[in-house]
């Protein structure tokens, strides 16, 4: 897949070497020549230039990616400029563009912006639950749903999945046990130890009370 990502400040340049490090085609735009000449050899094409209209996009091939990323949310204009040129004008499959506050996330979406993202906002989430929940998510597949790790609680210790019966008393689902670095699939024998990190998915409510079984 092709990736573009306007904007290399700390949010476009992880997003940029990331993308590359896992095989992608990323082609990284910005302005300052000293950031472009830094992650030229980590992505496919590095262009130093001002995306200001359509024809500066058109010039270096925008409307060829199947996905941009529009990463410059400190310049609220510009942003919002370039995601309606890259929806409206170019018909780009996918754009996802970073918002400063709620009504830039709002304008955005009323541009076109297929995906936004408020990453100081999604990061101090991240952190309060880290620091309030008692278990490590994995995956969120929905506000409300996702994948997470925690220590097997003590009472489950000597039981069998199966036993533990998880569904019926917590509405979740114990799918794996985490092992040093690795995550095992188990099945209803399996036999939890009082090492184990289970491997688990249901509602936020639902684990929370698993994690004080």
């Amino acid at each position: 897949m092709k990736f573009c990502v306007i904007g290399l400040g700390r949010l476009g340049y992880q997003v940029a070497t990331t993308l590359a490090d896992n095989g992608m085609e990323v082609m990284a735009v910005d302005s300052n020549e000293s950031i472009v000449a830094s992650i030229r050899d980590n992505v496919t094409q590095a262009i130093c230039m001002r995306v200001i209209d359509e024809a500066s996009m058109r010039s270096i091939s925008i409307d060829e990616m199947d996905t941009v990323i529009v990463a410059m949310g400190e310049n609220f204009a510009q942003s919002i400029l370039i995601t309606a040129l890259l929806k409206k004008k170019l018909h780009v499959k996918r754009v996802i563009a970073r918002a400063i506050s709620e009504i830039h996330k709002e304008i955005l979406q009323l541009v076109g912006a297929d995906d936004i993202i408020l990453p100081e906002k999604e990061i101090g989430i991240r952190l309060a639950e880290k620091l309030s929940l008692p278990y490590t998510e994995l995956v969120r597949l929905a506000k409300n749903f996702s994948i997470n790790q925690l220590k097997a609680p003590r009472s489950l210790v000597g039981l069998t999945v199966g036993d533990a019966n998880f569904f019926k008393n917590w509405r979740v689902r114990c799918i794996g046990v985490k092992r040093d670095d690795a995550i095992e699939t188990v099945g209803s024998t399996y036999v939890i130890s009082e090492d184990d990190i289970l491997i688990c998915s249901g509602e936020s409510e639902a684990l929370a009370r698993l994690a004080k079984a």
